[in-house]
């Protein structure tokens, strides 16, 4: 097998681990947690969302904690950002860099962010540049890049057209997102052929849910591929408000340990990210769904 060397892990559960959580989560939790997950070696944490407060209640404090938390310098703390308007609260929080995001399939857009994908571009594009402008890194999401809860499979061009248009814009790396846990390996070794005859490798990660349990397996093609980002969330929590079925992220220890295991290096020490996580104990009431949480229990 040929493999990279070492891969980068950006923690999104501070982010898309919480926003769906029913039970509100305090800020000083989030702030001690994300505190704990910046002492683990890992280099970047999708800290929290500026988008409205009404549609995502649980990260209505993002300013708050943003401006709370210690920053580590050898740590890039990220936020997600959906217009100018969020754009403007994540500067006041002086937040590192900005994730924009939208789907690949049109109803899944519709639901997520009541635009259509060609009424997102114009909006997206606006908060890049300004983003840009404030020397701010951008990065992109794209979910249902490999399946969408309302029309199914998505076709290619349909994700190559969205890719282009956000590379045009100044996003360094898109996120291709299995949003509902639907890819499988072979699958996912065509989708990311496809598009590195296009781009680099380099220039994509890989965001997968392990709602049918293929996120690791699925990683392995990735990892194959050249992918060396990897986004994941503490615990396996998250899921999406607008994707029925959904479950969380594939689980950062499990991931973290599988890649140990494999000889990669990821930077990021496992039993002290173990103790970070140990600060939603009690704070989340459903049982979390990483392998290596039940097994150090």
């Amino acid at each position: 097998m040929k493999l990279p060397r070492s891969v980068q892990i950006k923690e999104v559960g501070p982010r898309d681990g919480l926003q769906n959580e029913e039970k509100m989560i305090s800020t000083e939790k989030k702030v001690e947690w994300i505190n704990k997950l910046s002492k683990t070696g890992i280099e970047y944490i999708e800290v929290t969302s500026f988008v409205h407060p009404k549609w995502i209640p649980a990260l209505a404090d993002a300013v708050e904690v943003v401006q709370r938390i210690e920053r580590n310098p050898n740590v890039t703390y990220a936020a997600l950002v959906p217009n100018l308007k969020g754009l403007e609260r994540a500067l006041e929080g002086n937040i590192d860099e900005v994730s924009i995001f939208m789907s690949a399939s049109e109803t899944h857009n519709q639901k997520n962010i009541n635009k259509s994908l060609e009424g997102t571009f114009p909006i997206l594009k606006d908060v890049v540049t300004e983003a840009l402008s404030a020397g701010k890194k951008v990065r992109g999401y794209v979910s249902t890049v490999f399946g969408c809860p309302y029309e199914g499979s998505v076709p290619l061009d349909q994700v190559k057209k969205v890719i282009d248009k956000l590379f045009q814009m100044g996003v360094y790396e898109i996120s291709l997102g299995d949003t509902i846990g639907v890819a499988n390996p072979r699958q996912m070794d065509y989708v990311l052929t496809e598009l590195i005859e296009n781009y680099s490798s380099e220039n994509f990660a890989l965001h997968l849910h392990d709602t049918r349990g293929m996120a690791l397996a699925n990683t392995i093609i990735g990892l194959m591929k050249g992918i060396t980002v990897f986004d994941s969330a503490a615990g396996g929590l998250g899921g999406c408000p607008y994707a029925k079925g959904a479950t969380g992220n594939v689980a950062s220890e499990d991931l973290i340990h599988m890649l140990h295991e494999m000889g990669i290096e990821t930077n990021i020490n496992l039993s002290t990210f173990m103790d970070a996580l140990r600060v939603l104990e009690g704070e989340i009431e459903k049982n979390f769904p990483s392998h290596q949480l039940q097994i150090r229990s």
